[in-house]
């Protein structure tokens, strides 16, 4: 059985791009057209999912990393509040030159994640661990602030 990948190249497509009358340069050019680079990064935060959980002391986010090290994988906080998760996802060199793709849907390329964190996240005590693709970031929260005390003003007879 023979497999055929059809995108909008393809010559039963030829007939919408005449209806639309509109080039290939036209729309790139369009000022409502998102960048390259929006896009990208937009196809790299959607690709990697993440859980949020939340504790009586801290903040838990999971994020599926499967086949990456954990070296391959960037974890920072910026802005003071924002955790940014980054990496990329290289394809492994193929040792035979006759290998030719039938399908490909696992993505390769740059990823991330933002999140951004509560005013109680304790930044200094963030941690990230890497187990069988499963990338663990747990944040502390801050203890609650103590009840500010009544401070008492000595009253003088004038």
């Amino acid at each position: 059985m023979a497999f055929r990948i059809v995108d909008f190249s393809d010559p039963i497509f030829s007939g919408l791009h005449n209806m639309f009358d509109v080039s290939d340069h036209d729309i790139e050019k369009s000022v409502n057209t998102p960048s390259k680079k929006y896009v990208r990064d937009a196809k790299a935060m959607a690709s990697t999912p993440a859980d949020i959980k939340e504790y009586p002391d801290s903040y838990v986010f999971v994020l599926d990393m499967p086949g990456l090290k954990s070296e391959e994988i960037s974890v920072q906080v910026e802005d003071n509040n924002v955790l940014v998760v980054t990496g990329m996802r290289q394809r492994e060199d193929e040792k035979e030159k006759e290998v030719k793709y039938v399908r490909m849907e696992r993505r390769i390329g740059k990823f991330m994640r933002k999140f951004i964190l509560p005013e109680n996240a304790n930044l200094d005590t963030i941690s990230a661990v890497c187990v069988d693709g499963v990338l663990t970031i747990t944040v502390q929260k801050l203890p609650p602030p103590e009840p500010k005390k009544p401070r008492t003003i000595q009253v003088q007879i004038g």
